[in-house]
């Protein structure tokens, strides 16, 4: 914030290279100060506090307009009055405020569950979230990311590219919204921008975070694939909150598969289907409530001559499994088969690049004999090690027999979880499938036993 200067004079100084939200402000006698209304001249003078409500109410493009105060040389805010409606609402509010000796700035209501996210931008890094203010990255939950990677996902998403391009020196409090706004009628309003000392910032890219559950665990793991420069298939994500985007490469197969996108991973649970489904009727089958599943993805098949999936292990190492074709038992627990060494070869590859930019990650994957495809991202390593899927002590170990299915893996893990038992996989299961995935999130003690094997791993 500059000092000396009055929060309406900031937002002055700030509109002329900036779109800000719609204001007009007034000084503790009724004086209008400044004015920033689209389509109305620079600073216009309105012939009444009536007439400048009334206008920007016209331009708002919800309709509301919120009431802040301030007093003169303070740069504590005073009382706030959120979403009125009407112009004596404004009006009344305005003088109330007057009379108590506080200057009064009007602006347009910019509602944060518009589908926009809210965030800051300084050196390095950008931090937002949905639903929220810029204040979001005072919060658990926020996304971080380095600025590039950040501003090319949410470019995907929102189809427009930020407004954002501002010296690393400078701290930039912004929001994003589907809805042109504004002063300068754009999709990126700037709230504040400060100049900071110098310094060097670096984000860890980690979900599940506010943004992947906006949009769907699977849609942001992809999205973060395509944002790095790894081969992901054309997606089409059809969300509940924002309209539908596209990514990634096309394949050439005029081919679909539809797969649900939970709010967070929930390995197994819901719809994949090679072939259109309708989205709608899924999501309202599925989760009528709209509380686990975020969005629903098409996604251009790829003609797969093997597929399977990748761990990193606890010592850091990458564990690849897979099958001849799409393999559509493997990751309910099917066995793994032995994978030629030249396709082998391109998944490790492929491990490695999303290494460099993310760190340890999982993955699913497809080769269609030329290359080797993303079909879903996590990010992370496991404690998975040998026929150990996830480490621990157990009393005893409840056995669990692959032909059982992974809904009743999922009854069995509901019943031991937070006792002292462990679970025993019997069955030639791969470690990446996705029975390894529950037992992971689950954190419960389990290995695999071989049908054949009387007694648990070492």
């Amino acid at each position: 914030m500059d000092a000396g200067l009055y929060k309406d004079e900031i937002l002055d100084r700030l509109a002329s290279t900036a779109n800000v939200a719609q204001f007009v402000s007034y000084a503790a006698d009724g004086t209008q100060r400044y004015s920033r209304i689209h389509g109305q001249p620079f600073n216009r003078t309105f012939g009444s506090l009536e007439a400048a409500a009334e206008a920007l109410l016209n331009n708002a493009p919800d309709g509301m307009a919120n009431v802040r105060s301030f007093a003169p040389h303070d740069a504590k805010s005073r009382e706030f009055v959120y979403g009125l409606k009407r112009v004596t609402d404004i009006v009344a509010t305005v003088r109330r405020l007057n009379e108590s000796g506080l200057f009064a700035i009007v602006n347009e209501t910019i509602d944060v569950n518009d589908g926009g996210v809210s965030g800051v931008a300084m050196a390095g890094v950008i931090e937002f979230a949905p639903g929220d203010t810029p204040r979001c990255v005072e919060k658990p939950g926020t996304a971080s990311l380095n600025r590039g990677l950040g501003l090319q996902l949410l470019e995907r998403v929102y189809r427009f590219h930020p407004s954002l391009d501002y010296d690393a020196s400078l701290r930039v409090e912004f929001s994003l919204h589907p809805k042109r706004r504004g002063f300068h009628h754009q999709h990126t309003v700037i709230w504040e921008v400060e100049a900071v000392e110098a310094a060097e910032l670096a984000a860890v890219v980690s979900w599940p975070n506010r943004f992947s559950r906006f949009l769907g665990d699977k849609a942001f793991g992809l999205l973060v694939a395509d944002s790095i420069g790894l081969p992901v298939p054309r997606t089409t994500v059809i969300p509940r909150r924002v309209a539908p985007f596209e990514f990634g490469i096309p394949t050439g197969t005029c081919e679909t598969w539809i797969r649900t996108c939970p709010i967070e991973q929930e390995p197994g649970r819901f719809t994949t289907n090679f072939g259109w489904l309708d989205p709608f009727s899924l999501l309202a089958e599925q989760d009528p409530h709209g509380d686990s599943i975020a969005s629903v993805i098409s996604q251009e098949s790829i003609p797969a001559v093997f597929s399977g999936a990748l761990i990193a292990s606890a010592e850091g190492e990458p564990i690849i499994e897979g099958v001849p074709g799409y393999g559509p038992d493997f990751m309910l627990g099917g066995e793994a088969g032995v994978l030629p060494h030249p396709i082998y070869t391109d998944v490790s590859q492929l491990f490695e690049k999303a290494a460099a930019a993310l760190g340890p990650v999982r993955f699913e994957w497809v080769h269609d004999g030329d290359r080797a495809w993303i079909v879903q991202l996590h990010r992370g390593a496991t404690l998975s090690s040998g026929r150990t899927i996830y480490p621990g002590e157990a009393r005893s170990y409840q056995k669990f027999h692959l032909c059982d299915g992974i809904d009743k893996l999922r009854e069995l893990i509901r019943r031991v979880r937070g006792g002292d038992e462990g679970i025993a996989v019997v069955g030639n299961i791969g470690l990446t499938s996705h029975l390894g995935d529950l037992l992971r999130q689950a954190k419960i003690p389990s290995h695999i036993e071989p049908p054949d094997m009387l007694s648990a791993p070492d």
